[in-house]
């Protein structure tokens, strides 16, 4: 067996990826190769063209001259004393916003966490009951994928519109009680939770081929009873997805904090790193950090309490119930043969022909999914972004997967990085990409590739240690199997379906994050279509002109669902695993 490395790794994986981090966003003013004292003028006044004066002015208040690593120290010696140093913009202290905006997004974070964990309830319960009851059953795969493909802030902009303005139950905006948390709790919740159901709906089938299952329907216990440890085992390899799926939002969720006008902590961070405002960016991604790792160590708790008959039985998986293969064949190919005609059709027509007479057309034979606000044809940019969007999002999950993989198997080392990097907002990384590279559509990647193997890597690491626990790897090791043996022929076909299945459900989520990263300025840049562009740019236009964003959400729902539907399809039946 692979022997794992000691505690004091996970320790220092911790510490070194949290000092990187830290040194990096002080870098930040001095690798965006701009004067941080011009910056910081930049976002106090409006004043275009500042005079050497002024200039030498800011560099002698916030000692500028002395580099980033004095300001770092400075800032770091000050931290115990709870002084964590005055905004450069404002001049204010930094502590106070900071902890309000923490407070802020904690209590959206426990909200979108109960909202996730009903909505991973209703996708897989129909598995459980049906997998308990040795019924066929299909997984749950479609339903996941199209809520998991929910663009966040076309749900937070649609819930705000509906609900909000329209029928006025909950407050469209603002953050002033209780009834303020619903709306975006849902928008956070409901794509996050279609992840984790997903992940537990394709868990569940592997449960049930256990021996220990089918010893206790032979002994004849009621399918109840099975219910508990069934989903006990399965949550074993599912509960460290909460890490970056729920936790995560704290820092990520700053569009929907835009939307609903949330002071967030994600939200204070962007709006710091835009105006390169060092003290407060760094408290905040600090807080991130730590964030990260207290939730790690509540997720590995959780998973020991989970290890029980499920993950030791002693005996090996059989293969699992039979699973009807048509229904999700037919759904598959659907999804294909819609994406590939508008891609066509799309391509034929010209995506940047601008006809301000014809801004935001509804749908008609002229132009079959309408126009924009310039009048340019939505098929047209929707079916010339097809290419790029996905295989720009294809080679971005591809390289986390490889990435995720390797740290995964790392064990402890590997840990402590995937909790500091699991919290990092993407639209932090992508500034500190921007800084180096400049703003491009693979810098853009480079930034997802960042903080999007964290996921892959936590899932890796609780299945090796589920493979572990059983008696055909110990069977293995008796018989004089090495290391790479191990790996080859017993860990990664244990690992691999799982981790691409997860891969698939996300890709829809990537898409989106780069899309994200392209209407903050720092990825794709205009006048290229992009799926995800299109839905950024058409966000405002919403209520007025639905079709503009309508088009490419629908496009990301049946990308989604296709990639959810091809591993199922493509992917052997597990292998009988024997004494």
């Amino acid at each position: 067996m692979i022997a794992a490395a000691p505690r004091w790794h996970a320790g220092a994986g911790r510490l070194a990826a949290g000092g990187a981090l830290l040194a990096a966003v002080a870098f930040l003013p001095w690798l965006s190769g701009t004067d941080p004292a011009r910056t910081v003028l930049a976002a106090r006044s409006a004043d275009q063209a500042p005079t050497p004066e002024q200039l030498a002015a800011v560099r002698a208040e916030l000692d500028l001259d002395q580099g980033p690593l004095t300001h770092l120290g400075h800032w770091l010696g000050g931290l115990p004393r709870g002084d964590a140093g005055t905004s450069w913009v404002s001049g204010a202290p930094v502590l106070p916003p900071v902890v309000t905006a923490l407070g802020v997004s904690l209590t959206l974070m426990l909200a979108t966490l109960v909202v996730t964990i009903a909505v991973a309830a209703l996708v897989s319960t129909r598995t459980l009951y049906r997998g308990s009851r040795r019924l066929p059953h299909d997984g749950g795969g479609t339903v996941a994928a199209s809520l998991a493909a929910l663009p966040k802030f076309l749900l937070a902009s649609l819930l705000a519109t509906v609900f909000g303005v329209w029928l006025g139950w909950f407050p469209p905006g603002g953050w002033t009680g209780p009834a303020a948390m619903v709306l975006p709790a849902l928008a956070l919740g409901v794509p996050s939770g279609a992840v984790i159901g997903g992940l537990l709906a394709h868990a569940l089938p592997a449960t049930f081929g256990e021996p220990w299952v089918r010893t206790w329907h032979a002994a004849g216990f009621r399918p109840g009873r099975l219910v508990r440890p069934i989903l006990r085992g399965a949550l074993a390899g599912v509960v460290p997805q909460l890490v970056p799926s729920v936790v995560g939002l704290v820092g990520g969720a700053v569009a929907v904090e835009k939307v609903f006008n949330i002071p967030g902590l994600g939200r204070l961070a962007l709006d710091a790193a835009l105006a390169q405002d060092l003290p407060p960016l760094q408290t905040a991604t600090l807080l991130l950090a730590l964030l990260g790792i207290g939730a790690g160590l509540l997720v590995r708790a959780a998973c020991r309490r989970l290890a029980g008959p499920a993950l030791r039985d002693g005996g090996l998986a059989a293969a699992p119930p039979p699973v009807r293969r048509r229904s999700p064949g037919r759904v598959a190919g659907g999804c294909a043969l819609v994406l590939l005609a508008v891609g066509i059709a799309g391509l034929l027509r010209d995506p940047s022909s601008v006809d301000t007479a014809a801004r935001l057309l509804p749908p008609s034979a002229a132009h079959p999914l309408g126009t924009d606000a310039l009048g340019r044809d939505m098929l047209a940019r929707l079916g010339h972004g097809a290419l790029r969007t996905t295989a720009v999002a294809l080679a971005v999950t591809a390289a986390a997967v490889v990435i995720g993989v390797l740290l995964g198997m790392a064990g402890p080392a590997g840990a402590g990085l995937t909790e500091v990097l699991s919290t990092l907002p993407a639209v932090l990384a992508g500034l500190l990409t921007t800084a180096v590279t400049g703003p491009s559509v693979w810098g853009a990647a480079c930034a997802v590739c960042l903080v999007g193997w964290t996921p892959y890597a936590a899932q890796t690491a609780a299945l090796l240690e589920r493979e572990r626990a059983t008696n055909y790897v110990q069977a293995s090791i008796s018989f004089g199997a090495g290391p790479l043996h191990l790996v080859r022929h017993h860990l990664l076909p244990a690992v691999l379906p799982a981790v691409v299945r997860n891969a698939a459900l996300r890709l829809p989520t990537t898409i989106l994050v780069l899309a994200s990263l392209g209407f903050l300025g720092l990825g794709e840049q205009p006048p290229t279509p992009d799926w995800g562009r299109l839905l950024a740019e058409n966000q405002p236009y919403l209520e007025l002109a639905p079709w503009t964003t309508l088009a490419p959400a629908g496009a990301l729902v049946l990308l989604s669902v296709l990639a959810a539907a091809v591993p199922g399809l493509t992917t052997s039946r597990k292998r009988v695993r024997s004494h």
